[in-house]
């Protein structure tokens, strides 16, 4: 009976697939006839990610990112999630948990409902976006094991037809810039650089010192003024770079405007966007978005932006906070066609405890295995 289950819902969320439409797949699946008794049962457990070298951004430095993981089991199967906590999102491993311990799914006999399941999630509280994602992760890897379908086939994705990643420079002395440049060598096609401070060309010389592979910055909102701002983005043109994230406040929209109208770059959005709800209002001020699943609660949001974004002719960047292989293979499985990508977060840690998606010839390549493709590589403690 449970075969028959799991075969009926392969057959139709595949054949939906093609319509490549989140609303349209879960209503294939939703035609299932025979139910289980099961319900799906949610635990986690913190977790402390080591960075192989201090992170420093404008504005602050870390050497470790706490995150927190989930289960959802249901049926003999599990699906895995997390939530990714640097400090400047506000979210902690308390506030999640505390979260987590206000779900209640018991009321779901259908993991593959996600849009109702998910609705229910997002109504809990207000904000707590990282929380939120780890549900969703957890759910779409849990719904596509009970397919037994990889979810970037399910979205009906190349997932070999994928932008490079770039690979994170944070600020630094030149020494160490020129060694992580070094590092990168050979494996990346692409580097990004933060910047945002009164040293961004002694940073982009240092890399230069060693590399002519194309950069993309990240100012973090630490550009002040628009015309200094368009300056730094001429001069950084000339060095090689071919896009720039945030450069000026979230507030300064009106400058923001301006500066993408007059750049030579692209002008991507990143803590000016978050959910849904911000992208078409972000229409003109910026040349893109970047989707980050940690800030607008997970795969199936990020479907919606990326769909959105692209039907208003923006461009679109599938970004990441500090992770393990689960939330970067979430990520890996809906950005086939997407312009450009920073997926490096597993990549920067010491201790990554799953594997799931790999870095091939400087892209980030999503696993076939079902759901979001990965498996624990060490044992890992989950509870209520």
């Amino acid at each position: 009976m449970k075969q028959d289950r799991r075969q009926f819902l392969k057959k139709s969320v595949v054949a939906a697939a093609a319509l490549t439409a989140p609303s349209l797949i879960m209503q294939a699946a939703s035609h299932q006839t025979t139910r289980s008794s099961s319900k799906m049962k949610l635990t986690w457990t913190p977790y402390d990610l080591q960075l192989r070298h201090t992170f420093t951004i404008s504005g602050f430095s870390r050497k470790t990112t706490p995150v927190v993981l989930t289960r959802l089991e249901y049926d003999g199967l599990t699906g895995y999630g997390e939530a990714s906590l640097p400090p400047y999102l506000g979210e902690t491993q308390a506030s999640v948990i505390e979260f987590l311990k206000k779900v209640d799914l018991s009321g779901f006999s259908d993991p593959t409902h996600l849009e109702e399941i998910l609705m229910y999630v997002d109504s809990i509280a207000p904000a707590n976006t990282a929380a939120k994602a780890s549900i969703d992760i957890a759910l779409h890897d849990l719904a596509g094991k009970i397919m037994g379908t990889p979810w970037h086939k399910i979205f009906g994705l190349d997932k070999r037809h994928v932008p490079d990643t770039t690979f994170t420079i944070g600020i630094d002395s030149d020494e160490m810039v020129r060694e992580k440049t070094r590092e990168a060598m050979g494996r990346f096609h692409i580097l990004k650089v933060k910047v945002g401070g009164l040293d961004d060309k002694r940073m982009i010389e240092a890399i230069r010192s060693v590399t002519d592979l194309p950069l993309a910055v990240d100012a973090n909102q630490g550009w002040k003024n628009r015309s200094e701002a368009l300056e730094m983005i001429c001069w950084m043109k000339e060095k090689g770079v071919v896009m720039v994230e945030q450069p000026m406040p979230k507030t300064e929209i009106d400058h923001i405007a301006w500066l993408t109208q007059e750049s030579p770059l692209p002008i991507f959005a990143d803590e000016s966007v978050q959910r849904l709800a911000d992208v078409e209002r972000l229409k003109g001020v910026f040349s893109g978005i970047n989707i980050k699943l940690m800030k607008c609660t997970g795969m199936h949001e990020a479907w919606k932006m990326r769909q959105l974004a692209q039907s208003l002719g923006m461009k679109v960047m599938m970004g990441c906070m500090t992770e393990t292989s689960c939330a970067i293979s979430a990520a890996a499985q809906l950005y086939a066609g997407m312009d450009f990508a920073d997926l490096d977060g597993a990549l920067l840690i010491a201790n990554d405890c799953f594997d799931g998606a790999t870095l091939e010839n400087g892209k980030i390549i999503a696993s076939d295995k079902p759901g979001i493709g990965v498996v624990p590589n060490r044992e890992l403690t989950f509870s209520r």
